[in-house]
């Protein structure tokens, strides 16, 4: 029994090593030259949220990633929401408990929607006509975010099943 415990605490352990190596790479996928919006980065908040059972680290791992790659993509005015919408996004994996076509979908809904209410602050009139000007040209960004988050999503949730039964499972 006490040596199962252990086990099980060590598997733990190397589940959250896989999990961490897994918020490194789809970081670094961001550094890639990609079309706009598609990239790993709502996917990897979704699935931190969803697999780490340890909540800091569920939500310190995306965001430590983010502005690793920020320091070489460059912050901007908006970095603030965007981290704000990891946090949310971090709180409907954590909620939902799995990677479903929903959790992606609302995952990307604000994520588009709290940062370019970001956007709409910082640079458009602050009138009716500015934040429905500043949501419509968002639309075909929006577009790529959902090929990326959808993309990568399954991308890191099958690759983790495969990884998780092929070296995490206890015998």
């Amino acid at each position: 029994m006490k040596y199962q415990k252990i086990t099980e605490k060590a598997m733990l352990n190397k589940k959250q090593i896989v999990l961490l190596l897994f918020i490194l790479v789809a970081a670094i996928i961001r550094l890639f030259p990609h079309l706009p919006n598609v990239t790993p980065i709502t996917a990897m908040a979704l699935f931190s949220g969803v697999y780490f059972s340890n909540k800091k680290l569920a939500f310190a791992a995306p965001l430590l990633a983010m502005a690793i790659s920020d320091i070489f993509l460059g912050f901007h005015t908006i970095s603030i929401f965007v981290y704000a919408a990891f946090v949310l996004v971090g709180i409907i994996g954590m909620t939902s408990k799995k990677m479903s076509f929903t959790s992606i979908l609302l995952s990307s809904i604000s994520f588009f929607i709290i940062t370019n209410f970001g956007v709409w602050l910082i640079g458009y009139p602050k009138t009716l006509d500015g934040l429905i000007e500043c949501y419509t040209l968002a639309i075909p960004f929006f577009r790529n975010s959902l090929i990326g988050d959808f993309f990568y999503a399954a991308v890191m949730y099958f690759s983790f099943e495969f990884v998780s039964k092929k070296y995490l499972q206890t015998a």
